[in-house]
């Protein structure tokens, strides 16, 4: 339930540029920290009208339409900024490519909501106003450094041209490492995801498995689903239909560094899809693979259109995978 004196009322009136914007990216364009599961909530409970009458989260907006909302904005809060050192390859004024090290989850969960790599994206992109919002807590002026790391100030929802939302487009499991791009607006944000869904990219991973994978190229098709009793992802009889195709990188004494590409995107898809033709990854324990320091798992490669130029990015990161394997193979 909500605190009634935390919630505001808002009001909005629509400009000739937001014209055709869904009133759902719009309230996440305009009120930045808040959630957009939170601000669907608010718009399915009634309590955002647009010119008096309720709407759904899909109405398209209009020049001048007015647009009041209800909101608690201490609640919701999409993310809490914190200064995690990030790697990031490439960074302009609509997204970035960063490399993600394994063990670092994407997002918030309910259990873990600090240290993701959301929560060092929020900080990195909005750096310069969360240390002029420190400064005025220096001076005595409604802020102090510590309350700037925990959470960004109320004041900063309202004001779309200062609060920048790192937008995910895509994910890697927790212990998976290596290239993703983020969107900075939210006019990246759904050409880069319509790029996603049609299928416009291109994203390879290496994958140390265990065992001598003897096919040098191949296409491993199991359909996967999820087993409610035992909480987990697996091939499944009825599962949705999934593509995975492989290629031989490199046959080391008792493992194979293979390059994959998922066809499609289902949930663990090449942990799978690995377990299932016998050579499950190392690091995987949970399907077969012998303990490791990490998942040996990486995004190497990923190319995709800026949403802007349509110019063609490609990124390329290596792993040390292979490196680190020999120096374990070769010791007595």
């Amino acid at each position: 339930m909500e605190n009634a004196e935390q919630t505001k009322r808002l009001s909005f009136t629509v400009d000739q540029a937001s014209a055709k914007m869904k009133l759902g990216e719009y309230l996440a364009d305009n009120l930045g920290t808040l959630s957009r599961m939170y601000l669907r909530e608010l718009i399915k409970t009634g309590k955002c009208d647009v010119n008096g009458e309720h709407v759904n989260s899909g109405y398209r907006l209009r020049p001048n339409d007015f647009i009041e909302i209800e909101a608690d904005l201490t609640r919701g809060m999409a993310m809490r900024p914190e200064d995690i050192p990030l790697d990031v390859l490439f960074e302009d004024a609509e997204l970035l490519v960063v490399n993600k090290p394994a063990g670092m989850l994407v997002h918030p969960s309910h259990r873990d909501k600090n240290g993701t790599l959301l929560n060092a994206l929020t900080f990195h992109c909005n750096r310069d106003l969360i240390e002029q919002e420190g400064e005025k807590g220096r001076k005595g002026e409604g802020m102090t450094d510590q309350s700037v790391q925990v959470s960004l100030s109320p004041r900063l929802p309202v004001s779309r041209s200062c609060l920048i939302r790192p937008g995910l487009i895509h994910r890697l499991d927790k212990q998976t490492s290596g290239l993703m791009v983020v969107a900075k607006t939210a006019k990246a944000h759904r050409r880069l995801s319509a790029d996603f869904m049609k299928k416009r990219v291109e994203k390879r991973y290496l994958a140390l498995v265990e065992g001598i994978v003897e096919a040098d190229d191949g296409t491993i098709e199991a359909p996967i689903g999820r087993f409610a009793e035992l909480k987990q992802w697996s091939v499944k009889a009825d599962g949705k239909h999934s593509e995975s195709q492989f290629w031989v990188r490199e046959r080391l004494p008792d493992t194979t560094l293979i390059e994959l590409e998922p066809v499609t995107g289902r949930t663990n898809q090449l942990r799978i899809h690995c377990e299932s033709i016998g050579h499950p990854i190392v690091g995987d324990t949970a399907r077969g693979g012998r303990e490791f320091a990490r998942l040996c798992l990486h995004a190497y490669r990923l190319a995709f259109r800026h949403p802007s130029s349509r110019e063609m990015l490609r990124f390329e990161i290596p792993c040390d995978f292979v490196r680190v394997t020999r120096s374990i193979e070769s010791s007595p």
